[in-house]
This record gives C-alpha cells, sequence and structure tokens, in this order.
C-alpha cells in the first residue's frame, strides 16, 4: 500500500504539479508491505535514500561530483545558490554517509578536495534514470 502526496512548485514560467509517490512506512505492518513489494526497493531503503539526498543541495552536490574531483570552491560554483556554510554541512553528511571523501591537499595554497567514494559512484545509474525522467516529466520543452 502506497500513499500519494502532491507537491506544487510554482516558478516564474510555469506551474509544476510533482507527484511522489511516498510509501508510508508506519502505516501497514511490515510482513504485509513486503509481500505486496514485488521485488522493488523496500520502504525502509526508500526511506533512508530519500532522508539523506533528499535533502535540499545533497543529490545536486553528488551529481556534480559524478564528473570527477572539485575543490570546495569548484563545486560551490557549479552548484548554484548554496551558501558555503550550507555546502560544508551538506559535504560533512555526505562524508559521515561514506558516499564522498575529501582530502586535505598540501599547498600552497593549501586545498580540500571531494570524490566520490565506490559507494557514492554506485549512485550514477539511480541519477542518470533520475535526470532522464526529470528530463521528459518536469521540464517544460
Amino acid at each position: 500500500m502506497m500513499s500519494f502526496r502532491s507537491v506544487y512548485c510554482t516558478t516564474d514560467i510555469t506551474e509544476v504539479a510533482i507527484f511522489l509517490f511516498l510509501y508510508d512506512c508506519r502505516m501497514v505492518p511490515r510482513t504485509e508491505r513486503d509481500k505486496d513489494a514485488g521485488g522493488g526497493a523496500s520502504c525502509e531503503a526508500l526511506t533512508a535514500v530519500f532522508a539523506l539526498l533528499g535533502k535540499r543541495w545533497s543529490g545536486i552536490i553528488v551529481g556534480t561530483l559524478l564528473s570527477g574531483p572539485a575543490r570546495f570552491t569548484e563545486i560551490s560554483r557549479q552548484v548554484h545558490g548554496v551558501s558555503e556554510r550550507m555546502l560544508s554541512e551538506r559535504l560533512n553528511e555526505l562524508t559521515a554517509a561514506g558516499l564522498i571523501e575529501r582530502t586535505v591537499l598540501a599547498g600552497p595554497p593549501v586545498g580540500v578536495e571531494y570524490r566520490l567514494t565506490p559507494r557514492g559512484e554506485a549512485l550514477r545509474p539511480a541519477l542518470d534514470e533520475l535526470g532522464l525522467w526529470a528530463a521528459q516529466h518536469l521540464i517544460a520543452t
């Protein structure tokens, strides 16, 4: 059993209705949920991934690092609108989750470089598919 929630985002160009199919893990007993899952992702797995990557900027930061290692300032320039404080916070969260690694580069000048771990790189197929879906269903042509 799934519950559905609509989220409306208003932009200057268009109003986009995004329908998110959210599993409500608390409403259906585990055995019933697992029986109805049909081989798809479990409720707990989807909850965990969206709790991490669903935070503002997190998925975009991972997507930025899919093109290769980058320094803090490079990531900041590529992720438009994120503050340095928020970027630092998200990078720390993604590092703690084991998706990216932080390397201090010897100077001068001393720098910090971020790269995806194999665990983070494993997100490439899923993020590629989400990008294709968004291009087909969210981005007006």
